[in-house]
């Protein structure tokens, strides 16, 4: 029997066999709970008192897990959406900055023409990853800069400043034996200079005795290391873990993902109204029927509600207000740490978002938005224009009757954010 934890603190027994792999209690949840299967749901492995998580890979044996908790720690399984899981195979770009890697001599001369993923899933074309980092000097609280270098054969740190000569590397960590955990805040937990902290602990019996901790300068060269060391040690195993539920689709023919997945550069405003079909290229005039599509369907919707024993005094505007409640993208009066700490948890993706109560503005809302590996929040204002309640990101030049439109139009179209609106955060309860 195994406890899994959701981000609100509820918990679910479930007895598992011995051979049950994360992925396998990820489906099993899923299932229990009715919720959709993105391939989005992640496993992670949680130590409390010692401010460590990590993910644990699809293919890991859940009781091998478990069977490594030293009796005296805090350790439990929590089940959550985490939208970076596999991102990097999708966008390398974001993940793998050209500073960081340098290539073999074999591959260097053609490294722009060739997959950074397939270079670091071969045997023998591995790039070397490095940077500085801080590394916490064991037994003390304080923190020391060295180059690190991360090469098939391990992790090392250079003794004399950029060198990579085998006299100035010196032997770090064997990788193959220990797991890559993040630092849970790292600054307050472990005097850290930043919060972009990582550990490596031995996978085995009191591996917290030998843990080492090490701290990145921003979350764009963290996140560039934690890839980089689960591909390390997992590498074409991780990607057997992606490409699995694709070969699945892909045996069962055509279905709803498939037929979705279609580039956003190829969805067009179309006119229906006259007797041949338009595109509607001009963007100012795209939104403007969207507003006014939305404002018939509000009215239509309030003269249904209406028809039930709703007073119809400002009816528009009290659905607008309302009709937000209910969506899983809004979170009703959480604070803006508390947002960005949700965004975090569910994973650095460009476009995973949520809309909140705006705590410094009564009756306004933020959009809180992840691009760039940044969480950006975006002000959004109710203005009123005869009689009706409309909201604005951008003073009033583009407005909408309410969140729920303006989120669907920013799901298709960036307008002046960032980036589309793409993944919603939400709390997984039991």
């Amino acid at each position: 029997v195994i406890k899994v934890f959701s981000e609100d603190g509820t918990s679910r027994a479930l007895e598992v066999p011995n051979d049950i792999t994360a992925v396998n209690v990820c489906q099993l949840l899923i299932q229990k709970n009715h919720y959709i299967d993105d391939q989005n749901w992640t496993l992670f492995e949680q130590l409390p008192t010692l401010c460590l998580e990590r993910i644990i890979e699809d293919h890991e044996l859940v009781i091998d897990v478990q069977s490594n908790w030293d009796m005296e720690e805090d350790c439990k399984f929590c089940f959550r959406k985490y939208y970076a899981k596999y991102d990097f195979f999708k966008n390398p770009e974001d993940y793998f900055p050209d500073l960081m890697l340098s290539y073999s001599n074999e591959v260097n001369g053609t490294a722009k023409s060739l997959d950074t993923i397939k270079i670091f899933l071969s045997t023998t074309t591995y790039p070397e990853v490095h940077s500085y980092l801080y590394m916490s000097e064991k037994g003390k609280k304080s923190w020391k800069k060295h180059f690190f270098v991360l090469r098939r054969s391990g992790l090392y740190f250079s003794t004399k400043g950029t060198s990579k000569d085998p006299r100035h590397l010196q032997f770090f960590s064997d990788l193959s034996q220990s797991n890559i955990y993040m630092l849970l805040p790292a600054k307050k937990t472990y005097g850290a200079p930043t919060n972009y902290g990582f550990c490596l602990k031995p996978n085995k019996t009191g591996g917290a005795k030998e843990m080492k901790m090490l701290c990145a300068e921003s979350e764009e060269t963290k996140s560039c290391w934690v890839t980089a060391i689960r591909l390390y040690k997992h590498g074409k195993q991780i990607y057997q873990n992606y490409l699995r539920p694709h070969q699945k689709n892909d045996l069962n023919g055509p279905n709803l993902s498939a037929m979705r997945s279609i580039s956003e550069n190829s969805l067009v405003a179309m006119d229906f109204s006259g007797h041949k079909t338009r595109v509607i290229e001009n963007p100012t005039e795209a939104l403007s029927i969207a507003v006014q599509e939305g404002l018939l369907w509000r009215r239509k919707s309030c003269g249904r509600i209406s028809a039930h024993g709703i007073p119809t005094t400002s009816q528009n505007s009290k659905l607008n207000i309302a009709v937000h409640m209910s969506q899983p993208w809004f979170h009703h009066k959480i604070s803006r740490d508390e947002a960005q700490k949700l965004i975090h948890q569910q994973g650095l993706v460009n476009g995973v978002f949520l809309v909140r109560d705006s705590q410094s503005t009564p009756n306004s809302f933020v959009l809180s938005l992840c691009y760039g590996q940044k969480i950006k929040h975006f002000q959004i204002l109710p203005i009123e224009d005869g009689g009706e309640l409309f909201y604005t990101l951008d003073e009033g030049h583009t407005r909408f009757t309410d969140l729920t439109q303006m989120v669907e139009f920013h799901q298709l179209n960036r307008g002046l954010l960032p980036c589309t609106l793409k993944h919603y955060c939400t709390r997984v309860t039991f």
